[in-house]
């Protein structure tokens, strides 16, 4: 399954679809979740809203500064954290790194791994994607919540959906097993991806 596919209008185990990252339902999982929130990242390049003027900084030379996206994303974390519970992520990043990726190590990974966030790398060369693993974005929560997220060609949000059938949630714990297992701590890699502005 492609992280770019169009929405599956035939899932009948869609329980809620949304175009907005800011959907309240979507943000309501992050809060209610009770053990872990889980999410595969696969793309080279998001183009998302709250990171454009710092992209765009980024790729000008400058340094870091307040970026307000990723430091309300690390109140999540926090806020998880504090309450017991475990935010963890794996990317998949081919090599040589994309503008976006290295970006994404030095200005958000690097401090969402400060505030608690579980960062895990994959790191591959070219067409070399690991074995048992989809070019497919999700977030799994508790292990029996899924969500998958769609993007197109450009990496901006297309839309999302919550999924209820039990055989691809299953498949979802399975791939994110298999990642976690192949993943190496962000920490441990970071400065071999020298994230630092262009």
């Amino acid at each position: 399954m492609s992280a770019i596919a169009s929405r599956g209008s035939g899932d009948r185990g869609l329980t809620h679809s949304f175009t907005s990252l800011d959907d309240d339902e979507f943000n309501r999982l992050f809060r209610d979740f009770r053990y872990t929130a889980y999410r595969l990242e696969t793309l080279q390049r998001y183009d998302v809203s709250y990171e454009q003027d710092e992209f765009a900084r980024f790729l000008a030379g400058e340094s870091r500064g307040e970026f307000p996206g990723i430091a309300a994303w690390c109140d999540t974390v926090r806020a998880a954290a504090s309450a017991g519970k475990r935010m963890h992520r794996v990317h998949v990043v081919v090599e040589p790194l994309s503008d976006y990726v290295r970006f994404e190590c030095g200005w958000a990974y690097e401090h969402t791994v400060e505030a608690g966030e579980d960062v895990r790398l994959i790191v591959v060369s070219g067409d070399d994607w690991p074995a048992g693993l989809p070019h497919y974005d999700y977030w799994l929560f508790d292990s029996s919540q899924l969500v998958a997220m769609y993007y197109d060609e450009a990496g901006r949000f297309v839309s999302g959906e919550l999924i209820s059938e039990p055989e691809k949630i299953v498949q979802a714990n399975l791939w994110r097993d298999a990642a976690v297992a192949e993943a190496i701590p962000y920490r441990q890699c970071a400065d071999q991806l020298q994230p630092s502005s262009p």
